[in-house]
């Protein structure tokens, strides 16, 4: 069975974007997830993926999308978050484990993912932005935090905490 796992940074009022970008620029948690992501097989939204541009490197990338000229770009496309986890499962890539996926947003396929999810790997950032594209709320979901780093960001001014969230057990 697949462990589905998200991976996003929000603020404190769930904003997680705006204008198809992200309202902050926090290189630390860059940093975080490229060590959360790299080698691993991960799946986003097809306004995701125009967003960033470019498949990213040392990962496997599937976008769920209807348009399947995307896979010109380099990514695998498939038509639902079902197919990339059967896709994960039942046609592995070599350096790729077959029964993890993280989803790397938008938030269409966050409030899909997320009644399915195992593991959340937050970046909470400690202050609120405006918005456009939120995270959904997870707090009444059965996640329990296993692990909690508190930082904060000269370069930003301002907090954020990097957690992480497994299903029902610490």
């Amino acid at each position: 069975m697949i462990s589905l796992e998200l991976i996003v940074a929000l603020a404190d009022n769930f904003v997680i974007g705006i204008n198809k970008e992200i309202p902050w620029h926090l290189s630390e948690d860059l940093k975080h997830f490229k060590a959360v992501t790299l080698n691993s097989n991960i799946v986003m939204g097809r306004r995701t993926f125009e967003s960033i541009g470019r498949p990213l490197p040392k990962r496997r990338n599937i976008v769920i999308s209807r348009d399947l000229s995307l896979r010109d770009k380099g990514v695998e496309v498939v038509s639902s978050l079902d197919e990339a986890c059967r896709l994960v499962e039942k046609a592995p890539k070599e350096g790729f484990p077959c029964d993890r996926l993280i989803v790397i947003g938008g938030e269409r396929l966050y409030k899909e993912a997320l009644p399915k999810a195992k593991v959340l790997h937050l970046t909470r950032i400690h202050r609120s932005f405006d918005g456009d594209t939120y995270f959904p709320d997870w707090q009444n979901l059965p996640f329990k935090k296993s692990s909690s780093e508190d930082h904060f960001s000269d370069e930003c001014g301002f907090a954020y905490t990097f957690e992480t969230w497994t299903l029902g057990s610490v």
